[in-house]
This record gives structure tokens, sequence and C-alpha cells, in this order.
């Protein structure tokens, strides 16, 4: 049985480190991914690799903004509901004081050209964290040597780049044919769905 303190502390770790990662993470949720990856998968070794790319799958599919998602389902893992509460609260508070104050600020700000400076080098730092999270994942999936994945990333890809497809076409095709090849590959096996 875990003690109360001990619980405490999981909280507080949980709660400070999501909330790090967002106070420091600039650039929206695909950002705040690799960072996470790193926290939890390779640091604290509390997930493992491919689910963590579960988790990014099933937060990009999910209502909602991409870190809060990934982190409420990081924070379930790791401590259940109130795990779950404690993370999407450490995600959601440093945007949420950031905004505040630019919102009070944003008249000096907006016209200040090291501001926009500041910004336009964030645009380039967020493009390099994009290609490690992209690189990363088709890592990920090359190792794991699943053709059905790589065909649908190559797709995917060239649907929104070339084609301008919504991505919601792309979310909804990739769903089924996932659905079919786990019902096909099961039907082969002569097992059930698990």
């Amino acid at each position: 049985m875990i003690s109360i303190k001990r619980t405490r502390d999981l909280y507080l770790k949980l709660f400070l480190s999501t909330f790090s990662i967002s106070a420091f993470t600039f650039g929206g949720g695909y950002v705040i991914i690799p960072l996470m990856r790193k926290k939890y998968v390779e640091k604290l070794k509390w997930i493992e690799e491919k689910e963590m790319l579960n988790f990014v799958a099933i937060a990009q599919s999910a209502p909602g903004p991409i870190a809060v998602n990934a982190s409420v389902l990081v924070g379930y893992k790791i401590a259940g509901v109130l795990g779950a509460l404690v993370t999407a609260f450490g995600t959601v508070l440093p945007p949420l004081l950031v905004m505040s104050a630019v919102f009070l600020l944003y008249a000096s700000f907006r016209d200040n050209p090291v501001v926009n400076a500041a910004m336009l080098g964030m645009r380039v730092g967020v493009a390099a964290v994009l290609i490690d999270v992209v690189i990363t994942m088709t890592k990920g999936i090359v190792k794991e040597k699943n053709i059905l994945s790589l065909i649908i990333m190559i797709v995917a890809f060239i649907a929104v780049y070339f084609f301008n497809v919504h991505i919601f076409v792309i979310l909804a095709v990739s769903a089924a044919l996932g659905v079919f090849a786990t019902l096909y590959k099961s039907k082969q096996k002569g097992g059930a769905v698990k």
C-alpha cells in the first residue's frame, strides 16, 4: 500500500514535471510530445516507448489540445483519475498565466521589434523540434516493421501536404484501416479481438 507522503510526492512530481514542460515549451502540442517522451520514457522510465506513441495517436484523435490530451493520458496511466487531473492542471496553468500577462501588456508588446524578433526565432526552434518528433515516430514505425502503418503514414503526408485533405478525413480513414487490420489479423489467428 502506498503511503500518503509517497502519494503526495508522486502527484507533486507529476504536477511539477508537466508544469515545467508546458512552461518552457513554445509552439503548441506537437512540440511538447518529445519533451514528455524524454521525461517519462527516458528519464523517469514510467512509460514504455510504444505506449507513448499510442498516447500520441490517441491524443491527436481526441478533441481538444494534443498537449493536454497527452498529459491526461500520462497522468492517468501513472496515478489514475487524480493523476490525470493533476497533469492536466500542470499543462494548462503556464499558458494561462502567460496569456493573462500578454493580455495585460499587449499594447507594449504589439509593436516591439525585439519581441517580434524573439518570436521569429522561436518559430525556427519549433520547426526543429517538430522535425525531431517526425524522425522519432518514423523510427518507431520502421523498427516495428509494420508495413500498413508505414503506408498510412506516407499516404497521410502526401494527402495533407500535396492535396490539402482535411485532417478529419485522414484520421477517419486511418482509424477504419486500423480496425480492419486488427479484425483481419484476429480472424487469421482464429481468435477473438483483445
